[in-house]
């Protein structure tokens, strides 16, 4: 008796605890409404900052709002798919902030900042693909990861000497040549 009285009470406080964690569609509104509120307030404080400042601020607030609100999705319908957009979401709100402090720069040091912030773009949106499918629950899940994880690893590799061949452009003559030729080795690059 003590343990079915044991066993009852685990997988009711079990079901309970699933319960507790999904949002209701009034709970989700709330924090909608909360989130919308939140950006309101924050890019309104932006309102005294001037040029690129102002942008930068203006961005970090899109960004805080965009995540949250995937966020808020993710928690209201759990699946791999929304885990994944959560991920896709604070790669693009780093992007994008990232793009607006590059304009403080001129000439190459922005376009190597733009480049650079380009590459840790795509490593954030590639690794959560890899997530993604990792969470896959197929027969065929390992294939599947080897090519996501194959793909990724190309993407990266790609946006990364992008980057590199961008820091060499600030060299001339044989050690930009020498540069190049190190980030095509570095790289895997043809």
């Amino acid at each position: 008796m003590k343990t079915r009285l044991l066993m009852l009470t685990a997988v009711m406080s079990c079901a309970f605890a699933g319960n507790a964690m999904a949002l209701t569609k009034e709970e989700y509104k709330a924090q909608e409404d909360r989130i919308s509120a939140d950006y309101k307030a924050s890019r309104d404080k932006c309102g005294t900052l001037k040029d690129n400042a102002k942008d930068i601020c203006i961005s970090e607030a899109k960004g805080v709002e965009k995540v949250a609100k995937a966020e808020l999705e993710a928690q209201y319908k759990p699946s791999p798919r929304n885990t994944e957009k959560v991920a896709f979401a604070k790669a693009d709100a780093a992007y994008d902030t990232a793009k607006e402090k590059c304009d403080d720069q001129k000439g190459n040091a922005k376009d190597v900042c733009i480049k650079d912030a380009k590459a840790a773009h795509v490593k954030a949106k590639e690794d959560a693909k890899v997530v993604k499918t990792s969470a896959d629950t197929s027969k065929d899940k390992s294939e599947k990861m080897a090519d996501t994880r194959k793909e990724a690893n190309s993407e990266k590799r790609d946006a990364e000497y992008k980057a590199a061949k961008e820091r060499c452009d600030a060299l001339t003559g044989a050690a930009k040549d020498g540069c190049q030729n190190d980030a095509k080795t570095k790289y895997g690059m043809k």
